[in-house]
Order: structure tokens, then C-alpha cells, then sequence
């Protein structure tokens, strides 16, 4: 494996992924969600650059196609993870998260089961809206927890409208990191039953 740029920003996305949830260990709030905040931001942005740069300088590898998704993955398993423990295990929240998960458990089993096979299930341009769309909601629900602590030391809840400005910036970062994230759920039930259809023909036994 070549050191290349490319793989060098996807690896150290992957090394950023524990490093949101490090940030609450070693900074006190609400310092430790702008640390996270910034840190989860930068790495979404290599997502983006190593890809680009890997096709522009012709530089793509199978290493690097091998651990891009698993860089994501962690990321958003990660990030979904430390904002649902700071929020209060909100349901409304728990919910989608629970999609989430379940979906990027199950696609990787899907994957691991069909082997050498797993290239029918190649990332759509859905799954990568999918991931785009997880990225800004956790962004913008570490935004309201960061905003929210400020205000009165704890996460907005939802239903708590009546007990907060309509207009707290927390409260409307909370509720717009709310609404994307139910988008972001829904998107990823979506591919991960699309990723299930293609494999479908290959699940079924000889007869």
C-alpha cells in the first residue's frame, strides 16, 4: 500500500472517528462538542477530497476502496453514538439512530456473506446522498448540544418548545439536527432495502 495523499487523508478519517468521542473525555462542555463539532467536520470534508483526489491523480487503490466506506461508517456510528448519550437518550432521536445502525450492520453482513460477489452491491449515488445527508445532521445536532449546554447545561429535548424560546438558537439547531436526521434514517432504510434486492437472487437456496 502506497502512502499516496488520498490514503493518508482516509486513514486519518478513520483515526477520527474515536477521536469525537475522545473530545468528551478530555475537555470540559461546551468545549468538548466544539472540538468534536470541528474535528467531525474536517473529516467529512476529506470524504470528499480524498475521492476526488484519488480519481484526479489517478491514484485510486484497493486499499483505499476498501477502507473509505469503513472510515464513514465509524465516523457516523461513532458520532450517533456520543450525540444520543449527550441528548438524553431522546426517542425521537434514538429512533433514526437505531435505522442507522441496523443498516450499516446489516448492508457489511450482506457484503461479508456474498464474498466475491459483494461488487453487486457498489455504492449508488443514493447511498452517497445517504451519507452526505447523515454527516450535516450529526453536524448540526453537535451544533445544538453545543448551543444547549451553553444555554442551561443540558440538551434540548423534543416537545420542550414550550419551555424554551421558539427562536433559541439551540432549540433550532436541536430540531433542524432532528428533522435531517429523520431524512438521513430514511434515506438509509432506502438504499439498505435496495442493496437487499440486488442481493436477494443470491440468498436463496439450490433446489
Amino acid at each position: 500500500m502506497k502512502w499516496t495523499l488520498p490514503n493518508t487523508l482516509t486513514v486519518l478519517r478513520l483515526l477520527a472517528a474515536p477521536g469525537v468521542a475522545v473530545m468528551f473525555l478530555y475537555f470540559h462542555r461546551p468545549w468538548a462538542d466544539w472540538f468534536a463539532l470541528g474535528l467531525f467536520i474536517t473529516a467529512a470534508i476529506t470524504d470528499f477530497f480524498d475521492g476526488y483526489l484519488a480519481r484526479l491523480w489517478k491514484q485510486e487503490s484497493k486499499f483505499g476502496a476498501m477502507l473509505d466506506p469503513i472510515a464513514d461508517k465509524a465516523m457516523v456510528v461513532i458520532a450517533i453514538m456520543v450525540i444520543t448519550g449527550y441528548s438524553g437518550m431522546n426517542p425521537w432521536l434514538i429512533l433514526p439512530a437505531a435505522v442507522i445502525l441496523f443498516r450499516e450492520v446489516f448492508v457489511s453482513g450482506l457484503r461479508e456473506f456474498l464474498g466475491d460477489k459483494a461488487g453487486l452491491l457498489k455504492v449508488t449515488k443514493l447511498a452517497k446522498w445517504k451519507t452526505t445527508a447523515q454527516m450535516v445532521a450529526i453536524a448540526v445536532l453537535f451544533l445544538g448540544t453545543g448551543l444547549a449546554f451553553m444555554e442551561d447545561g443540558r440538551p434540548p429535548r423534543a416537545g420542550e418548545g414550550e419551555l424554551r424560546a421558539i427562536l433559541s438558537p439551540a432549540t433550532m439547531a436541536t430540531h433542524t439536527g432532528m428533522v435531517l436526521i429523520w431524512i438521513a434514517a430514511i434515506l438509509t432504510a432506502v438504499t439498505g432495502l435496495d442493496y437487499f434486492r440486488k442481493a436477494l437472487p443470491y440468498l436463496k437456496d439450490d433446489t
